[in-house]
């Protein structure tokens, strides 16, 4: 059983084995890795529309520097992040991956990878939001909820517009804590190859 859902309703059977596997966070990232390789892998650049491959790229785009510009206002597990992209979003880095693999579909331009990409978001991403809420209210019950409260999970929203603070963003944090820039270039070369 995962730490995860050691506090969840116990489950045996395929359902505790499904439930296990959506919470296992090294599943979820390792597929989200194996699926912008599969996706790259099996474009066909003859059936590219100038249009959508220019539209996936800005979305692959957008969501890279989300990541990037996420990273480096987190310290997981030590701080609660409210600040720049944590002030618009509570899972930024979530909401990143989503755009990069969205796009990544988009480019490959097959039905089937989208409804790849639309099963692994269902999947995996409710339960790493639940898991991580649930978490960080345990870790700062002090300012959890006041800052959850208004901030939705994975959706942007600028009914406030509050300051990108690009001046509080840590190469440190980005770097040496969260191994952002290793993503940031991997996805990278795939937009460069295709």
């Amino acid at each position: 059983m995962t730490h995860r859902t050691e506090e969840l309703k116990k489950l045996s059977g395929i359902p505790h084995l499904i439930r296990e596997l959506r919470y296992h966070e090294f599943s979820r990232q390792s597929i989200g890795i194996i699926l912008v390789s599969l996706f790259g892998f099996t474009t066909d650049s003859n059936t590219h529309i100038a249009f959508q491959s220019q539209l996936a790229q800005m979305i692959i785009i957008l969501g890279l520097i989300i990541r990037m510009y996420a990273s480096g206002f987190v310290l997981k597990n030590k701080e609660l992040s409210t600040t720049g992209p944590y002030a618009y979003v509570r899972h930024p880095l979530y909401t990143g991956n989503i755009l990069v693999l969205c796009g990544m579909a988009i480019i490959n331009g097959q039905i089937w990878a989208g409804l790849i990409a639309l099963s692994f978001f269902c999947f995996y991403y409710p339960a790493a939001i639940e898991y991580e809420d649930r978490k960080l209210k345990a870790l700062f019950p002090e300012t959890w909820e006041k800052w959850a409260n208004k901030t939705p999970a994975l959706t942007i929203t600028f009914k406030k517009i509050h300051s990108l603070e690009l001046e509080n963003w840590s190469w440190k944090k980005s770097l040496i804590h969260n191994y952002e820039p290793v993503i940031f270039i991997y996805v990278l070369i795939w937009l460069i190859i295709l």
